[in-house]
């Protein structure tokens, strides 16, 4: 498995970029779909993208005169490699928070 990008972070950090994910779960779309669910011009909704494409969470397709944007797992598969041993640690302790609390 190779590296986790580190643009990925920076392309998670927005809530418009993550609802764009969020509407590419159900399969590929146009950009005008995909911007018909935001209050912003296309344009804007393509900027987005294009950090979405540029951190290779998204891929795209031109097909006649529109574009159809595809989610790519892989790098929020090593986005989750890269978290698990956090999770296991916050596990760990809410487990020993909780034995601490039963005996209380």
């Amino acid at each position: 498995m190779t590296t986790l990008r580190d643009d990925v972070f920076g392309a998670l950090a927005s809530p418009t970029r993550r609802e764009l994910l969020n509407l590419l779960l159900t399969g590929p779309r146009t950009v005008n779909d995909l911007a018909s669910h935001f209050d912003m011009r296309r344009p804007s909704v393509s900027e987005h993208l294009k950090v979405l494409r540029d951190a290779e969470l998204v891929t795209e397709q031109k097909v006649g005169r529109e574009r159809h944007y595809q989610l790519e797992a892989e790098p929020l598969m090593k986005l989750q490699h890269w978290l698990h041993p956090y999770e296991q640690f916050w596990r760990e302790r809410m487990k020993a928070l909780g034995e601490v609390l039963e005996d209380m």
